[in-house]
């Protein structure tokens, strides 16, 4: 039977910019971030936020800089993340958590995996969707294809200034700039992520439209012990689109590795 979950919703001073935070369930559970991906906001996770504060977890989602209902931003660097590890790194502290699980899909699994790495002191376990850890050949055809239906699709534009509002353009543009940067292209995880030591479960459909299946097996296999559930059929926005099998998966592996 469901339950009322208590839900607060407020802009939090972190490093000098305003972020948009929202609770559910109680703040003496374990905790659980949900971080968002790189056009998403918190309404990306509302087919969790529910569930797993019904399940017992303090459920912690925000716009991070520049999206949604936070401050705006004039660009991302992705490969980094360095601004995005400090405001997580801020808000834990501000939310006075000592303890937690993280998930992240996309972009916020790359700065899950950053910050699993640099704190394992605070982190309890990790669940990574679709992350990048290096710069691959499938990820331009991606990039150019939402870049297409960015510019071209009514639908999509929409759907994203419902999230963004009047910072939508400049969200788009971080985005698909930080990514086409050719910095990047020596850009590789693998090394920092190696000391990542908290169990770890990495997601990736098999039909993930940014990245190959072997992507998926390169961050598992250098995350020691790392489980990877790669579902068939999957798509890049498979927490989205297929809510009812992730939820499942993702409980059972949190309530046999988060012990707070």
């Amino acid at each position: 039977m469901m339950v009322a979950i208590n839900h607060t919703a407020q802009h939090h001073l972190i490093n000098g910019r305003n972020l948009f935070v929202e609770t559910y369930g109680h703040a003496d559970d374990p905790a659980l971030f949900f971080l968002h991906q790189g056009l998403g906001s918190t309404y990306s996770w509302k087919e969790q936020t529910q569930f797993f504060a019904q399940a017992g977890y303090y459920v912690i989602v925000y716009d991070r800089w520049g999206y949604g209902k936070s401050d705006p931003r004039h660009s991302v660097i992705t490969s980094g993340f360095a601004d995005d590890i400090a405001d997580l790194t801020g808000l834990v502290g501000v939310l006075n958590i000592q303890r937690a699980a993280l998930i992240g899909h996309s972009d916020g699994g790359t700065l899950t995996l950053y910050f699993a790495a640099l704190n394992p002191e605070i982190t309890a376990c990790i669940v990574i969707i679709s992350a990048h850890i290096y710069i691959e050949l499938k990820m331009k055809p991606g990039i150019m294809q939402v870049r297409k239906m960015f510019y071209e699709n009514i639908w999509f534009r929409n759907a994203l200034e419902r999230l963004h509002g009047e910072k939508t353009s400049r969200v788009f543009s971080n985005w698909y700039d930080g990514w086409m940067n050719p910095v990047n292209l020596d850009w590789d995880m693998r090394p920092l992520i190696r000391r990542i030591s908290c169990p770890t479960l990495v997601i990736q459909g098999d039909e993930d439209e940014h990245a190959t299946p072997q992507h998926a097996r390169d961050i598992a296999e250098a995350i020691p012990g790392a489980d990877l559930w790669m579902p068939t059929g999957g798509k890049h926005l498979f927490p989205q689109v297929q809510p009812e099998i992730f939820n499942t998966k993702t409980l059972s592996f949190l309530k046999k590795n988060y012990v707070p």
